[in-house]
């Protein structure tokens, strides 16, 4: 499993996000604190802190999902 932390702060970002994961054929989970969401699921997304960075875990390659990642690193 491969890790990486983002922030997804407005709306269309998290819109993006969960498209581009929705693409990919292998699991993709979004950790804040104790609490596990799909990251193929905009409504489990939205009902995480925003506000907070976010740890992305996920079990493959996709070129587009590593750029969406790499557009949304926490610094």
């Amino acid at each position: 499993m491969s890790e990486r932390k983002i922030r997804l702060s407005q709306m269309k970002e998290v819109r993006e996000f969960v498209s581009v994961a929705g693409k990919c054929d292998f699991d993709i989970d979004v950790y804040y604190n104790r609490i596990t969401i799909d990251a193929k699921s905009i409504m489990g997304v939205l009902s995480l802190d925003l506000s907070q960075v976010l740890t992305v875990k996920y079990g493959g390659k996709d070129a587009q999902f590593e750029n969406i990642l790499d557009k949304y690193a926490a610094a």
